[in-house]
C-alpha cells in the first residue's frame, strides 16, 4: 500500500514549489506607462506566441485555450500568464533562453495594472 506515501510527497512537491501571484502584487501608485502596444505585443510575439498562438497549426503541447495572440485573450489568462512567466516566475518559456529578469518585471507591471 503506497498510495499515502505517494499523497504526502506529493503534497510535499507542491507545497515546496512557490510562485508569486497576480494577487501578490499590485499595480504601482500612479499606475503604469506600459501597455500593449509598447510592452505586451512585442513580448507575447518574441516569447510566447510561437506555442501560444491561435495561427500554429502544431502547439507543441499548448493547449487550445491557451491562446495569447491578442490583447484580449492576454487580459482573460493574466493570472496564470503571471504565474508562468512574470516578476520571479520563469517556468515559461520553457528551455535556458526565455525573457530577462527586466522584462519579466516590466510584464509583471502591466499585468499587475490590468494589461491594458
Amino acid at each position: 500500500m503506497r498510495w499515502p506515501a505517494l499523497v504526502v510527497f506529493a503534497g510535499l512537491v507542491t507545497t515546496s514549489c512557490a510562485f508569486t501571484r497576480l494577487d501578490d502584487v499590485s499595480c504601482p501608485d500612479g499606475g503604469t506607462t506600459l501597455t500593449y502596444d509598447n510592452l505586451g505585443q512585442q513580448f507575447f510575439a518574441t516569447w510566447c506566441n510561437s506555442c501560444h498562438s491561435a495561427a500554429v497549426e502544431f502547439r507543441h503541447g499548448a493547449p487550445e485555450q491557451l491562446v495569447f495572440d491578442t490583447q484580449a485573450r492576454v487580459q482573460n489568462w493574466k493570472s496564470r500568464i503571471f504565474e508562468r512567466a512574470a516578476a520571479d516566475n520563469d517556468s515559461m518559456p520553457p528551455g535556458p533562453d526565455g525573457p530577462s529578469q527586466k522584462e519579466r518585471n516590466q510584464l509583471a507591471v502591466w499585468l499587475s495594472c490590468g494589461a491594458q
